[in-house]
């Protein structure tokens, strides 16, 4: 399936982010009643539309991001599962809060007819991340969430991958218009200036970005100093910080060692849930056995140059920081880059937090060892640490089950991690987040602009919707799915849940 993308603007102009902001508002309102069986036909057929055009695709996304087919295809299956569940979610309604009180009379006092619901905000702006080309891309979660609240999407392009993303929509708008769903449903754009005139424009009313906490600050401005400021769902940065207690570090030495090489350089470091700081008992000298099994990991080129770049620059400004020991250094270039490795004391990252604990994009992590002389001297340490972490996405802690110390000193590091972090991981890693229901990929800033809501899984539709009640209407003047006698949605009746048949 070739792609024409000569006809793709390098940068979008002012005059056509106005005309295609206009056409996304047209679709919002011409499908905001649709029924959402007909929103999760159009989503599912863009799933079976990906899936098709996978080998086509992946092919593009390997000469643009330097990422192996393995992954890419992997993330092609992810991302298409991905469309579907929120599809499911859509088709059963229970997302929306379809909540119907009848008139009573006899209340006190007289409760008059109620129909609430939450509907779709309206035309959403998504940024489209640069290292997940294609499940937080053009259709990913953000999308895929957007278009399951009934919304219409505005697609920045990113510029790490622009063949792959005007050929990925033209994939989605051809699926959609054989399905009988408008094109514009997404529209795509280029620029990051362009994406700034988006965002600030009235009939836009959510952005959605996955990126930089530099970029995600300036986006995370223009929506709140417009006239009318809208949410803005940003992921910024997170050094999901790991603890691994001491029986654990002397009787899982190995395996940790191995699991953390293997998690910290997993897609060259550019997860965005990374172990990028690693709390160890000094006396385990885990950084001896990292090493090991970082010997002989190849190089490679990051997503992109300026990545690149900040990966270099990071890793040497870290690496000179006080007291910090270089375990491994892999030598990394602009053009290709390899495993990063140091270790540094408790003392020094607390005398400095921000410097020590500031999240390095790529394939390097940061071990601060902490004195295990004793359980109460630990649990003191820890809760030093504890206190300065960052916001997160995750927070790891290996312990040893079978040892009394180690649980007792896990809940305590779980209390405290579980206000820090989003998602809270015992005796694995934090790379790889499963789309799912109980999933929440999220956290305080600076992991995100807004800790109450997921990126990730169904419950990410929430982000894209607003209540609205009704009350004492007719009928006929109802949306569809808060009328009397649906039986396909699951909604709440006079405080009775009713699943849908």
């Amino acid at each position: 399936m070739p792609v024409d993308v000569s006809t793709a603007p390098a940068t979008s102009s002012t005059s056509t982010i106005d005309a295609l902001i206009g056409r996304g508002q047209e679709v919002y309102f011409s499908t905001r009643d649709a029924q959402p069986s007909m929103w999760a036909s159009w989503m599912t057929a863009v799933a079976d539309a990906l899936d098709a055009a996978a080998d086509h695709l992946v092919g593009i996304a390997e000469r643009e991001t330097h990422l192996t087919p393995a992954r890419l295809s992997g993330e092609v299956t992810r991302t298409s599962g991905q469309l579907r569940l929120l599809a499911a979610a859509a088709l059963d309604g229970s997302c929306y809060e379809l909540t119907i009180d009848h008139a009573d009379p006899e209340k006190t006092p007289p409760r008059p007819d109620l129909r609430r619901m939450l509907q779709g905000v309206g035309p959403v702006v998504v940024f489209a991340a640069s290292n997940f080309p294609f499940a937080f891309s053009v259709l990913g979660g953000d999308t895929a969430a957007a278009w399951a609240a009934g919304c219409p999407v505005l697609l920045k392009i990113h510029s790490g991958h622009p063949e792959l993303s005007w050929a990925t929509l033209q994939v989605a708008r051809t699926a959609l218009r054989a399905a009988g769903a408008p094109p514009d449903w997404i529209i795509g754009f280029t620029g990051q200036q362009a994406g700034r005139q988006a965002l600030a424009d009235p009939r836009v009313k959510a952005g959605a970005f996955t990126g930089s906490e530099h970029v995600g600050r300036q986006l995370l401005s223009v929506a709140q100093d417009r006239p009318d400021p809208i949410p803005f769902y940003g992921e910024l940065g997170s050094v999901n910080p790991v603890v691994v207690l001491p029986a654990a570090a002397r009787h899982q030495r190995e395996q940790i060692a191995g699991g953390l090489a293997a998690s910290f350089t997993l897609g060259r470091g550019q997860f965005c849930t990374k172990p990028g700081v690693v709390a160890v008992p000094a006396s385990a000298r885990l950084g001896d056995a990292v090493t090991a099994h970082l010997s002989g990991m190849d190089t490679g080129a990051l997503l992109t140059e300026s990545i690149g770049r900040a990966f270099v620059q990071g890793t040497a400004e870290l690496g000179q920081l006080p007291g910090v020991l270089v375990d491994h250094d892999a030598r990394s270039t602009v053009e290709s880059a390899g495993p990063w490795l140091g270790s540094v004391r408790l003392a020094d990252v607390i005398a400095a937090p921000d410097a020590y604990l500031a999240e390095r994009f790529g394939p390097a992590t940061l071990l601060i060892t902490y004195e295990d002389t004793d359980s109460t001297t630990v649990a003191t340490q820890l809760a030093s640490l504890s206190s300065i972490l960052p916001g997160s996405l995750t927070g790891t802690v290996h312990a040893d089950l079978d040892d009394e110390s180690d649980i007792a000193l896990a809940g305590t590091v779980v209390d405290r991690l579980r206000h820090r972090c989003g998602r809270i991981i015992m005796n694995s890693w934090p790379t790889g987040v499963a789309v799912a229901w109980a999933m929440h990929h999220g956290g305080p800033w600076p992991a995100t602009t807004g800790s109450l809501h997921t990126s990730v899984g169904p419950t990410s539709i929430r982000r894209f919707l607003t209540p609205v009640s009704f009350q004492d209407m007719p009928q006929g003047l109802l949306p569809p799915v808060l009328q009397d006698g649906r039986t396909d949605l699951t909604r709440r009746i006079d405080g009775r849940l009713v699943p849908a048949a």
